[in-house]
């Protein structure tokens, strides 16, 4: 019997990924990522995105979880690994006028990895590791490599999150939802005696915004000019990490003729760039740091569609070599936001070429 750990959050996904697993056969344990630090920040915030202090409550609800589905569980303790990768990351991303992707960073350097060595610490064996990600992955005879697929439920997909996974991460993970649908998960939690998950609030975000004086150094809150793209002075911001590309609220200055966006942010003056919404169409960018998943390389020009963001629906563009680890991607049509710091994820149909951070 092959042994399975399931990374269990506490919400409808990935419980009914375990039960699915029990069922095809597996020995399945579960095991639930702890790395609020109450005691360094404020215990009194009111968060709804993954990190902050609910995840007591999410704890509960995966023992619950596990408990009804007559399974082990573990909880590991990763306090230290998420602020030094993930947090450093976000804060760093921000403060340096880019709009971070915690996401896409916890899930290759820490749900997939570190989460992974410290449930062998704990002297539990596997062999396999699976989220309740949609997403599905298959093996290329002819490449010799593993591969990733968007989800089955194009509204769920969330391939675009696993696009830093290397081979040796995809080669050991299991995606049980990636061939279902959402509906069809809602109702299987319900037959097994889990239906009350359907209630639980999803975490949508990383952090709530309102916490960010929190967790960010003083300077980061430095007022600074507002200027359009001829450098004219609109107004003046609170902090630049409070913004980010292609937003419209709260930019605190008036008197325009057309709705005004944040359409670039200059870290190294301080200052806001804002103006129209067709100063936000852009037909081209650079991605770095590019991981090559589906495919080994990127030899020569391809046709390929660029996902800019979770929400984008990918769009057709060529792309090109650029320099060592970097690709150009010139889109057929101009796309709105781009946005550097986050990630650009190149597919082909349903299969997931790779993905680099926007420059």
């Amino acid at each position: 019997m092959k042994k399975v750990v399931v990374a269990l959050s506490g919400g409808i996904d990935s419980a009914v990924s375990a039960f699915l697993l029990k069922e095809q056969g597996y020995e399945v344990i579960g095991a639930t990522m702890s790395f609020w630090d109450d005691i360094a920040l404020a215990s009194s915030w009111c968060s709804q995105g993954c990190y902050g202090p609910q995840e007591e409550e999410n704890i509960k609800s995966a023992r619950q979880i596990a408990s009804q589905l007559n399974i082990e569980h573990t909880v590991i303790n990763l306090i230290k690994e998420f602020k030094d990768i993930v947090l450093s990351y976000f804060i760093s991303s921000y403060m340096n006028g880019k709009t971070p992707n915690p996401c896409v960073i916890c899930n290759a350097h820490i749900k997939f990895a570190a989460f992974c060595e410290g449930i062998k610490r704990q002297g539990l064996d596997f062999d396999y590791f699976a989220t309740g990600h949609y997403a599905r992955k298959n093996y290329d005879n002819e490449l010799h490599r593993w591969q990733l697929l968007k989800g089955k439920d194009a509204l769920k997909d969330q391939s675009y999150f696993l696009c830093l996974l290397n081979q040796e991460q995809i080669s050991r993970a299991l995606f049980p939802l990636g061939e279902r649908t959402k509906e069809e998960i809602k109702q299987i939690a319900t037959d097994i005696g889990l239906g009350f998950l359907r209630e639980r609030e999803e975490s949508q975000d990383f952090i709530d915004s309102s916490v960010y004086p929190y967790i960010f150094p003083a300077q980061a809150f430095t007022a600074g000019e507002i200027i359009d793209s001829t450098g004219k002075v609109l107004g003046y911001h609170q902090g630049l990490v409070n913004y980010t590309i292609g937003q419209r609220k709260h930019l605190g200055i008036s008197g325009m003729t057309e709705p005004y966006y944040v359409v670039g942010i200059d870290a190294k003056h301080n200052r806001l760039i804002v103006g129209p919404i067709k100063e936000l169409y852009k037909d081209r960018l650079i991605a770095r740091d590019i991981n090559w998943v589906s495919i080994p390389d990127l030899k020569e020009e391809i046709r390929a569609e660029t996902k800019i963001r979770l929400a984008h629906n990918a769009a057709l563009g060529t792309l090109l070599p650029f320099s060592e680890n970097r690709v150009e991607v010139r889109f057929d049509e101009p796309q709105l936001s781009i946005t550097p710091g986050q990630f650009a994820v190149f597919y082909k149909g349903d299969l997931l070429l790779g993905g680099g951070v926007i420059e």
